[in-house]
């Protein structure tokens, strides 16, 4: 049975929206620009919002938006002294379902090293998080990712009985499922960025869990990506493909530097832009050099959205190129390819995980088989040569986005979502 540690509601907070306390690995991650989007969204539909980070982001970049949530972020290191005196005070409280709790995580784990360990790192602060939780009253607990930020809204759930729920992204469902069939069946809710990975929680947890597991896009905000003007004709120069993300295995850029070596075969002037960084910044520099491409791949580093946007108002074709990478990762969504589709760009993406359910094969973008280098740049060469058809396929990935991608309404239904699991 759930030990209750919280507050009852008053009347006065009958007449409020839900206080939902936001559970995230790393903050402010620059490649995490969702989180930063949908707590602003979820606050503006009427929530009040404190983020609570496992890890604060030391970073030279931070994305613009980030100052908007200034007073609404607690950072508190793992082994801070606070947290472990607030771990023993908890211990000291309830020892049994604080055991209980740590030897759920053990036993679910014990298979999985990463999980293991990083859930035995983040249960003190786990513990100490679930007593001042629920001492400031807060409704309902919201983590983003399946792994660790979800091991730890469980275990506040387990020693207040706080509803919870977690939103599971892409590697994070994929790469490994220890411990998933435990959350879902003790979260108040389950969100997903896609149908894919809906399919694969019910594929996991059972259909039973149906009716718990609901799909909330990773809306985007029109306002913070203007449309380019719409333009069918061609411009002086090279041609300019962009691909946006974490300079990693799982985004495939080395696909498209091989798919770029066959365009620059086939006489086209090609000019690639990486946006990001990465583990694989030197791999990909050297086998662009290999290739012959040295001065045709540009790798910008990090950078905040305001540049990345201006590479995509440039840009003639937007690549995703996402794959499955060797140790079991795998994109959700890649949220570029909708901003590339509310901006205005051809996009050509991968046919993996949920990417379909925005570009959808011939009619708003064009798939191709992930790690396909000769699908990639004929996929390029179509949008090049057949600017008419393009054109007609970026106005409809507009409508798209507009309709089932909407920043604004995907807030609104989580609101919705906190209030129902707090009534």
């Amino acid at each position: 049975m759930t030990a209750t540690l919280a507050s009852e509601p008053s009347a006065a907070d009958a007449h409020r929206g839900p206080r939902v306390a936001y559970v995230v690995s790393r903050f402010p991650r620059l490649t995490e620009t969702f989180v930063v989007d949908e707590a602003l969204a979820v606050v503006a539909a009427g929530a009040d919002v404190v983020l609570h980070p496992l890890h604060r982001e030391r970073a030279d970049v931070v994305q613009p938006r980030v100052a908007a949530l200034e007073g609404r972020v607690e950072h508190r290191r793992l082994g801070s002294p606070g947290v472990l005196a607030g771990f023993l005070r908890g211990v000291v409280r309830r020892p049994g379902p604080v055991v209980r709790a740590l030897g759920t995580i053990v036993w679910e784990t014990r298979r999985s090293r990463r999980l293991l360990v990083g859930g035995l790192a983040a249960f003190p602060y786990a513990v100490d998080l679930a007593r001042r939780l629920a001492d400031d009253g807060v409704d309902h607990v919201h983590c983003h990712f399946a792994t660790h930020p979800a091991a730890v809204g469980w275990v506040v759930h387990r020693l207040t009985g706080l509803p919870y729920s977690f939103t599971a992204h892409g590697s994070d469902l994929h790469r490994d499922r220890s411990m998933l069939g435990t959350k879902v069946a003790d979260a108040a809710f389950v969100v997903t960025v896609s149908q894919a990975n809906r399919a694969v929680i019910l594929a996991e947890c059972g259909d039973a869990v149906a009716d718990k597991v609901h799909v909330v896009r990773c809306g985007i905000d029109p306002d913070q990506l203007p449309r380019r003007p719409r333009s069918t004709a061609g411009h002086p120069g090279p041609v300019r493909v962009c691909c946006v993300g974490t300079l990693h295995e799982v985004k495939g850029q080395a696909t498209l530097v091989d798919a770029c070596r066959l365009l620059v075969d086939e006489g086209r002037d090609i000019m690639c832009t990486l946006v990001g960084d990465g583990p694989d910044r030197d791999a990909l520099e050297e086998r662009a050099e290999r290739a012959g491409l040295a001065g045709r791949v540009r790798i910008t580093g990090r950078v905040a959205r305001p540049e990345v946007v201006a590479v995509l108002a440039e840009a003639d074709v937007l690549v995703a190129p996402s794959v499955a990478s060797t140790d079991g990762r795998r994109e959700g969504l890649p949220v570029v390819v909708l901003e590339a589709m509310a901006v205005g760009v051809p996009v050509v993406a991968s046919r993996l995980s949920g990417i379909p359910e925005a570009v959808e094969d011939e009619v708003t973008g064009l798939l191709v088989p992930p790690g396909d280098p000769g699908a990639v740049a004929a996929a390029i060469g179509r949008v090049l040569d057949d600017p008419v058809a393009a054109e007609a396929r970026v106005e409809r990935a507009a409508e798209r986005v507009a309709a089932d991608f909407s920043l604004d309404a995907s807030a609104r239904r989580l609101v919705g979502l906190f209030g129902g699991a707090t009534s």
